[in-house]
């Protein structure tokens, strides 16, 4: 015995160009039939939340499906599976495409060449399938929009809960943004932990879909911003904050990455606060309450 319950979406051509688009969801359970041989024009994202069963790839081989676990389907490559037909599987699945899946493939979230991806819990990229459910009722005026972006949110849900990726890859990335802004060239940051260059390229490239240089840049450059914004501080000084000895060079840099040099932002975004900006993130769920002046 089984369960099924399933939505296709037809987005107009606006909703393409967001980027992604949801093309159908669908939550089912128990003993599952078997699905292909098949090949399809799209990707889909398959949830297994509970059970175990099989996925066969093209060239014959047979892997064994535990959950929790992520089954990529993607376009052009045939794929044949199914629940173990005694003990059945929990899934939930999405359909999507549009022209951000290449760059999600480049970054490592979307991966072609492995079809089965382990999970340490299907918690979080269930509960977001299970919003695509919900918002993809007929009477929603926002279906298209909404649905979409949820698909963004999939993605990145997904790549948080994949098993590959170690509490140890973790913790370089976090000592990397927490030395970004030391003038120190990447291969300062391999050795210091102990790793060669292509060691801590391989690590990077798995943890946050870049470069060594691309992540630290990225967080130089927000600091930087922060710095621009929030103080009055020389732009060589603020190079120096975040690096750079050379401030000709962290301004051709900037303006580079950013699209305007590092005067010109500060123009626009300055906000000097006195005291600075706070470094507590708030609580979105619990705002500081305003206090209103008492009537006369």
């Amino acid at each position: 015995m089984y369960h099924t319950w399933m939505r296709f979406l037809t987005p107009g051509p606006a909703h393409h160009r967001l980027g992604l688009v949801c093309l159908g969801v669908g939550l089912q359970h128990g003993t599952l039939p078997t699905v292909g041989p098949r090949t399809l024009d799209h990707h889909v994202a398959v949830v297994i939340s509970a059970g175990t069963g099989w996925y066969l790839s093209p060239d014959g081989r047979r892997t064994t499906v535990t959950a929790p676990a992520l089954l990529w389907l993607t376009p052009g490559v045939p794929h044949h599976y199914a629940p173990d037909p005694d003990t059945g599987w929990d899934e939930g699945f999405v359909d999507f495409t549009g022209p951000a899946t290449a760059t999600y493939t480049e970054l490592g979230y979307i991966e072609p060449a492995r079809p089965v991806v382990p999970l340490t819990d299907a918690t979080g990229p269930r509960g977001v399938v299970a919003r695509i459910a919900r918002a993809a009722r007929r009477d929603n005026p926002l279906l298209e929009v909404e649905t979409g972006a949820a698909v963004h949110e999939l993605l990145v849900a997904l790549r948080r809960a994949r098993a590959d990726l170690a509490p140890d890859g973790d913790q370089v990335l976090k000592a990397l943004a927490r030395d970004a802004c030391l003038p120190m060239s990447v291969a300062d940051h391999a050795t210091r932990h102990g790793m060669t260059p292509a060691e801590l390229r391989t690590a990077v490239r798995r943890g946050a879909g870049c470069s060594p240089k691309d992540y630290l840049l990225g967080i130089r450059l927000g600091r930087a911003k922060e710095l621009l914004a929030a103080t009055e501080l020389p732009v060589a000084a603020v190079a120096r904050r975040v690096g750079y000895d050379d401030p000709a060079y962290f301004s051709r840099l900037f303006t580079r990455r950013v699209g305007m040099a590092p005067v010109r932002f500060r123009a626009q975004q300055g906000r000097t606060v006195p005291g600075g900006w706070s470094n507590q993130v708030p609580d979105p769920d619990d705002p500081p309450m305003i206090e209103r002046p008492h009537a006369p």
